[in-house]
């Protein structure tokens, strides 16, 4: 379980470092509606992994306490994904959709980056 909790705090961390990133552009630049719209989708996407994350550590901890569980939050992660669609269509000059679109993709992005960088270092770590 220990391995678990070190992952989730390393994807929940590079999650807050895109997030930092994505307010920076925001003020920086000058494509405000597309780099607001990636953080409503990246706020989202970011409360969709703590969801996901803490789902599963409950998951895990019911088959080890050999008991059934009610549901995983499917639901509740499609609901937030489209309602950061419905903002972004109701107030289309502040939010661009395709900007929340792949706002909502970031935490698979991060997920699968995390698990790419780790199994590098894993066979790194054997070939020693």
């Amino acid at each position: 379980m220990k391995d678990y909790d070190v992952m989730v705090t390393r994807q929940r961390k590079w999650m807050f470092y895109l997030l930092a990133l994505l307010v920076l552009l925001w003020g920086l630049t000058p494509w405000k509606a597309f780099f607001l719209g990636t953080l409503l989708g990246s706020v989202l996407s970011f409360y969709n992994l703590w969801l996901m994350q803490r789902k599963m550590k409950q998951l895990g901890e019911a088959a080890a306490a050999n008991r059934t569980m009610k549901g995983i939050g499917t639901f509740t992660r499609l609901a937030s994904g489209a309602l950061a669609v419905v903002i972004a269509l109701q107030f289309e000059e502040y939010f661009h959709l395709i900007g929340v679109v792949l706002g909502l993709m970031a935490a698979t992005v991060v997920i699968f980056i995390d698990a790419f960088i780790n199994s590098s270092k894993d066979s790194m770590m054997e070939e020693r």
